[in-house]
């Protein structure tokens, strides 16, 4: 149920994230200067005499007519207001051989970065596979995950709508003949956004950030480079998806500067769990899973002096990343 006197509260920017249709309510009844980083009710509240006379309205009565705007968009839309996660729960299984993962449960809060190490082969993609179906202990794993700390809702397993997780794999390919722009035009349309051209051009410019190699929005999706694909999927995933969690399989082999496009996802409130075998990246996260044998052995929380070290590898990654676009662009390496 809509709790109005929460939204009152929400400043501006963070409306428009949760509630998009509203920029176009502001624009269709000239909301000027609006200070987005303002609540709404501080931003009705700054209104002199002259703009409500603009606005044709009391000022007692803006709040009420916006509620029954959002109730009504909300309702129109089939937007469910309990489909926040603001947390997932993993619950401790088993390990290939039966025996009892080594820790009790690990709550993932959104805005986490949680990294997924161990050898090659050792259960890493079956963890996040038991992620992104929920396991219920009906996974070889025998793992149970929690949503909000409770029983998730079976719409989470089931509806194709209502989907978890975003996951971004190693191999992706594109078989649409569509360009960009189309492209993400048909992702927006499926998700019923208000503002797609403004959207449109965020991802662009977010994904060519990412990219060593700039595209256009009319390149032909299926001429992206592996890395202009990774960059333009990661933004593609970030901006428009409403998966609340993001799987991510070795970023590292991606092409894209990997720094940026972790900050990208998480900007927008987002668990980002992450196997890789990159330390920087590993150090870049809250915590690790180590897992082994197709269990989690341990968790390791970064420590200080582990945070000291990712200081290095990012002096040592920002000099091998010049030196790599030196060979790229033909230069002489000796005068980087």
């Amino acid at each position: 149920m809509i709790k109005f006197d929460k939204i009152k509260k929400m400043k501006i920017d963070e409306l428009l994230k949760k509630y998009s249709f509203m920029s176009n309510y502001f624009e269709t009844n000239n909301f000027e200067n609006l200070d987005y980083k303002s609540t709404l009710e501080e931003n009705i509240n700054k209104l002199d005499n002259e703009e409500l006379e603009e606005l044709g309205v009391k000022k007692d009565d803006i709040l009420l007519k916006i509620e029954e705007y959002i109730k009504q968009m909300i309702e129109f839309l089939g937007i469910k207001e309990d489909d926040d996660v603001n947390s997932i729960s993993i619950i401790a299984g088993t390990n290939k051989f039966g025996n009892e993962e080594k820790y009790e449960e690990l709550k993932i809060k959104k805005g986490e970065i949680i990294c997924i190490v161990g050898p090659t082969g050792s259960g890493k993609s079956r963890l996040l596979a038991d992620i992104e179906w929920v396991a219920d202990r009906d996974t070889p794993t025998n793992r149970k995950i929690l949503i909000n700390g409770k029983n998730p809702d079976k719409k989470w397993r089931f509806s194709s709508s209502n989907r978890l997780v975003a996951q971004l794999s190693q191999n992706m390919n594109f078989i649409m003949d569509l360009s960009v722009e189309d492209f993400l035009q048909l992702h927006a349309k499926s998700r019923l956004v208000e503002n797609p051209k403004e959207l449109i051009e965020k991802i662009i410019n977010s994904a060519n950030d990412l990219a060593g190699e700039k595209f256009e929005r009319e390149t032909q999706i299926t001429d992206l480079s592996g890395g202009q694909s990774r960059a333009l999927m990661i933004a593609d995933t970030a901006i428009l998806s409403k998966s609340p969690i993001v799987l991510i399989d070795e970023i590292e082999n991606a092409g894209v500067d990997r720094k940026r496009a972790l900050e990208l996802l998480i900007g927008e409130e987002k668990v980002v769990l992450m196997a890789t075998h990159d330390p920087m990246l590993a150090l870049l996260g809250n915590k690790r899973i180590v897992i082994n044998n197709g269990g989690i052995e341990k968790i390791i929380e970064t420590t200080e002096e582990e945070k000291e070290i990712l200081k290095e590898l990012e002096v040592i990654d920002k000099r091998m990343q010049g030196l790599r676009n030196g060979l790229r662009y033909g230069e002489n390496l000796s005068n980087i």
